[in-house]
Parts: C-alpha cells; structure tokens; sequence
C-alpha cells in the first residue's frame, strides 16, 4: 500500500541538531518537512493545526521538555524522540514513541527509524479504511474522518471541532445536527458545548469528564445519562 509523504516536523533547542535531522529529514523522500522549532511553546501553537504525521522530538528542552509536550497535546502524531542519554528509553516507550534516537544519529538509524513510522502510518491507514467514516466539509474541502477516531467534539459558535486521534478538524455545522451523524450509542452530548465518544472516556465525577487526559464539563442532568450510556457501551463490548 502507498501512502503520501508523512508531514514531519523537528522540535529541538539545538541549532546545529536542528540542522542536522533537517538534512536528514529533506534528503528522505518519505518525509516532508513542514516546519522547525526551538521550543515544544512555539511547536504547539502550531503542530495540531497543521495536520502532523511525525515529529522529532528532542526530550532536554527548556521550559517544555519533549515528555511534557506530548502530555499537552490533544491529538498526538508519530513521534520520534531525540536524546544524548539512554537512560530515557525505558520512559519514552512508555509514550508509544514510534522510535527512539541516541545523539549522534547516524544516517542509518534515522532511515530506520523513518522506516518504522512508514510501517505504522500504513497500518493505521488500513485500519482506517476498514472501519466505519464520514466526510465532513473542511476548509473547503471534504476530509474524510473514522468514526471511532474521534475523541470529542466542542461547539465553536457556528462552527464545531471535531478533536480526532490525528488531528482537530474545523466543521461548519450545528451541534444538533453532526450528531445525528453519529451511531446514538456510542456518541453522547454531556454539555451545551460537548459530544463524547463514549469509548474514549477515561472517567468521570458529578462535574467533568476525562478523555486522553483532557477534561470536558458535564452537564449536572447529563450525569445519569452518561453512567447508563457507558453500562450500556461496556455490556455491547463484552
């Protein structure tokens, strides 16, 4: 199966690194390199906007190191962590890194590296194309979204986000009506401004809901609602 180039961005505090894996990354023909940043601050002001497939991460960084900045990401792509100290390895897999590289990289291990995020991006894409989606109009184009890949949707005035595995998505439309796009039992409006995918809720109180470590209001009504929507979604799945 082919798939596009993987949009790859590098996050790393060393100016000669950064020019280092930025040779690297432009002489694969796999990657594209869509942007460069010196701190993991400035990378996510950007990175879910636009649509990353792989990162290289370095994990020493000020302010943000590169574990803290996966933590703070809603949708995380394939990542790559750079480091000079192996004693991380243990901790990074702990992140399901793609790969993991010492400093210095060689030529050889980046390739392999890069390797492995092709394995994985494929597979996801086969994934993908057998399980059940929709399109959505996008920045005026369709985008084609896998059901079970969304986490949450929020209401956005006129227009809703969609927060995916992959990516956050801009949709012109109506609360009310994206959900009636949805299977009933498997998505839930537990606020004013939220959807749930039920699947994806970590857990819950009288007030909040957690989903991938992001916390989402509950409406005080909604709380019955939700626990029977999850017993049910729980009983299907046995």
């Amino acid at each position: 199966m082919q798939i596009n180039k993987l949009r790859t961005i590098i996050i790393d505090d060393s100016t000669l690194q950064r020019m280092a894996i930025s040779k690297l990354v432009v002489d694969n023909p796999a990657l594209d390199l869509v942007a460069e940043y010196n701190n993991g601050m400035e990378a996510h002001k950007n990175v879910e906007s636009k649509q990353i497939d792989l990162i290289f991460l370095d994990i020493e960084m000020p302010i943000l190191n590169g574990f803290e900045f996966i933590e703070s990401l809603a949708a995380i792509p394939q990542i790559i962590l750079i480091t000079g100290k192996p004693e991380y390895a243990l901790k990074a897999f702990d992140y399901d890194v793609t790969d993991y590289l010492l400093k210095p990289i060689t030529k050889e291990r980046f390739e392999n590296a890069v390797k492995k995020a092709q394995l994985k991006a494929i597979q996801l894409t086969a994934n993908r194309n057998d399980e059940p989606y929709i399109y959505v109009n996008s920045n005026l184009k369709k985008v084609k979204v896998v059901i079970s890949e969304i986490k949450w949707i929020e209401g956005l005035g006129d227009y809703i986000k969609l927060v995916t595995e992959s990516s956050n998505i801009l949709v012109l439309s109506t609360m009310k009506a994206f959900i009636e796009k949805l299977p009933q039992d498997k998505f839930l409006r537990v606020h004013k401004s939220y959807i749930v995918n039920l699947e994806k809720v970590e857990k819950f109180n009288s007030a909040l809901i957690e989903v991938s470590g992001q916390k989402i209001p509950l409406s005080r009504y909604k709380k019955g609602q939700l626990e029977e929507a999850l017993l049910s979604t729980s009983e299907n799945a046995n």
